[in-house]
């Protein structure tokens, strides 16, 4: 593989983004004060679908949307689930923080066995502590994810990723890879922790999970299709992306999105990482109305660049 343009720097037991220096508390608290969030429902009921199947076989490729950043990814006879978040807060306290407002689309309780955790990275919306004890119970399931995360989730048996390194797991090779992001859980670990995407790479074909992430100048997504070619399937996040001024170098816009898929090359993209619990300003219908238009406006087909339902089940040609 060619080495990547794209590296963090350390700093003090800390991982630097190369794209900023991190969120400052006066930057939050502008944000925060200045009362221009958008109003969302308290609750959105799901539609009700066929449940996923137990297991999918050889090159057939199939992916449930749970809701947020979980997916459930099903091919090569494994079930691999993404930054699995359950609970009914992202918060350190399930009395009070950022509140689901869809169920998830598959409850804990009925996930077919999963063989394998990707997590991307420590936020409260990705890193859901109570779920991953849960899952450790039932499903003893290996965790995947960048460096330094191990201690937040004792439970598993962990291998942690710098980026750019790989694990091979049965018939699947995973990759860490650059996002433009960062990671804290407690006011004194900023950035003690490092974030990232992730390559699966099948037999059938590669499938990229964007994370969570800004867009930057798209090098990180040209960067990918330069070492992994087009990748079958790209889960990207379309949400959590208002104001701008805030949010452009952590989340990428519904127009972002839409490039990031085209500096791919992905030959089918879904949406993930909106209207599932209000971390941003915008509206709940927002991101994939905007996500549509940013279709439309780069003449690509609506098919191109799926947003399932909750709990929906798609399966990639």
């Amino acid at each position: 593989m060619n080495e990547s343009l794209i590296k963090y720097k350390l700093r003090d037991g800390r991982f630097v983004p190369p794209h900023h220096d991190g969120v400052s508390a006066r930057d939050v608290m502008k944000w925060m004060t200045r009362g221009k969030r958008a109003k969302w429902p308290r609750h959105v009921p799901n539609r009700t679908f066929v449940p996923p199947p137990h297991r999918v076989s050889g090159d057939r490729l199939a992916v449930t949307w749970v809701g947020h950043a979980t997916a459930l990814i099903q091919t090569a006879g494994l079930n691999i689930l993404t930054d699995p978040f359950f609970s009914k807060r992202a918060s350190p306290s399930q009395l009070i923080g950022p509140a689901r407002v869809r169920q998830p689309g598959i409850a804990l309780q009925d996930l077919p066995p999963i063989d394998l955790i990707l997590l991307s990275h420590s936020h409260y919306d990705h890193l859901d502590r109570p779920t991953l004890r849960k899952l450790s119970r039932k499903h003893q399931p290996v965790l995947v994810t960048p460096l330094n995360n191990k201690h937040h989730a004792p439970w598993f048996e962990t291998t942690e990723l710098d980026w750019h390194e790989s694990f091979a797991f049965k018939d699947v090779k995973l990759t860490a890879l650059p996002a433009l992001h960062w990671a804290k859980r407690t006011t004194s670990d900023t950035n003690k922790s490092l974030w990232g995407a992730f390559m699966i790479e099948t037999a059938g074909g590669n499938i990229y999970f964007g994370a969570d992430t800004g867009f930057g100048a798209g090098d990180t997504f040209r960067e990918v299709n330069r070492l992994f070619g087009a990748p079958r399937l790209a889960l990207l996040p379309i949400g959590a992306y208002e104001p701008r001024w805030f949010m452009a170098p952590q989340h990428m816009n519904p127009q972002e999105a839409v490039m990031a898929h085209q500096l791919l090359g992905a030959k089918q993209s879904l949406a993930i990482h909106h209207s599932t619990i209000q971390l941003t300003d915008e509206a709940i219908d927002a991101p994939s109305l905007a996500l549509a238009e940013a279709l439309r406006a780069a003449q690509l087909p609506a098919q191109q660049f799926l947003v399932p339902e909750v709990g929906e089940t798609v399966w990639i040609e």
